[in-house]
């Protein structure tokens, strides 16, 4: 497989364990300098967050976000550092799309962890506690979804947030809103099942989060990409770094289009996918778009190890 044309993909928030990061931390140095410029970058030790815990810090979405992104920065740098392999495309979900970004030089690392802390306090602070939910619904198509969304809502907010792969689509709004569109699901004939959050990411209920995350937009230098990024918004890549601020605060409001972005990356030859970062989420959603296609992940030594084996030159 050397001659592959490798996307590289980033998780984003539910992708979190506590000692994630530590293997890659414990043995290469490349990976010890990503956790420690977090660090000093936030001012406090996102790096034992990652490693220890507890768990009730590392859920909360301030934390969680600079320490999905620390993570999988450290794994990338290590793939990049052990291995001659290049990207030929790269994509991430939600959050993972500040970690592409990063990895095609658009971003400063730096200003990325910091970014997406504020980031995850934006859309804390957007709803007041309990008024705001997200819920998994399987077994309906997107015009479906949307059907179910219109018939629960009777005045609330309630709206497609992420379309992750085909029978998967995941809803967000007000939380009574969501419950009803939970019940009227399974009426439906559908499964649905409430999310363990309280954030209603990706709908338009994270109006103030977009209105304070472009101011702080603004303050950092954003560069031009060194490798295409499909954006979550629109599904394609980004045109220029122009458009990059833009797309980022589009994304938080609006759905991830997960299935689309991956089937962008097949669509332009892309011939592997590479999860960079905790757990294996998109591995497995992958494999619900396309279970043809070939999916490895890095996030600890055995992950790296049959990259390296897989892609010998």
């Amino acid at each position: 497989m050397n001659n592959s044309k490798l996307a590289y993909i980033f998780p984003g928030q539910g992708s979190q364990n506590v000692g994630m990061g530590k293997a890659l931390y414990d043995n290469f140095k490349t990976a010890r300098d990503v956790f420690d410029e977090a660090d000093e970058a936030l001012g406090l030790k996102i790096s034992s967050l990652c490693f220890n815990g507890p768990e009730e810090d590392l859920k909360l979405t301030y934390n969680t976000q600079p320490a999905i992104l620390t993570t999988s920065i450290a794994a990338l740098r290590v793939l990049s550092s052990e291995t001659p392999l290049i990207p030929f495309a790269l994509a991430g979900h939600s959050l993972g799309e500040y970690t592409a970004l990063v990895a095609a030089g658009a971003v400063s690392f730096r200003d990325a962890v910091r970014l997406v802390r504020a980031r995850g306090k934006y859309m804390d602070e957007a709803v007041p506690a309990g008024t705001g939910g997200m819920a998994a619904i399987l077994g309906m198509d997107k015009a479906r979804v949307e059907e179910l969304c219109k018939e629960a809502a009777k005045g609330d907010v309630l709206a497609p947030a992420n379309f992750n792969c085909p029978g998967q689509i995941v809803i967000s709004g007000h939380a009574g809103a969501v419950t009803k569109a939970v019940a009227l699901a399974k009426e439906w004939g559908a499964k649905a099942v409430l999310l363990p959050v309280s954030v209603p990411s990706h709908s338009p209920l994270m109006a103030p989060a977009c209105v304070k995350l472009s101011k702080e937009l603004e303050k950092i230098e954003i560069k031009d990409l060194k490798y295409p990024v499909i954006s979550n918004a629109d599904a394609d890549f980004y045109p220029s770094k122009d458009k990059v601020a833009d797309l980022l605060i589009r994304q938080l409001s609006g759905p991830v289009r997960w299935e689309e972005s991956v089937a962008k990356a097949q669509s332009v030859g892309t011939t592997a996918f590479v999860e960079i970062g905790p757990g294996k989420v998109l591995c497995g959603l992958l494999k619900r778009i396309n279970k043809e296609m070939k999916s490895f992940n890095i996030e600890d030594v055995d992950g790296l190890r049959l990259i390296k084996n897989t892609f010998k030159d």
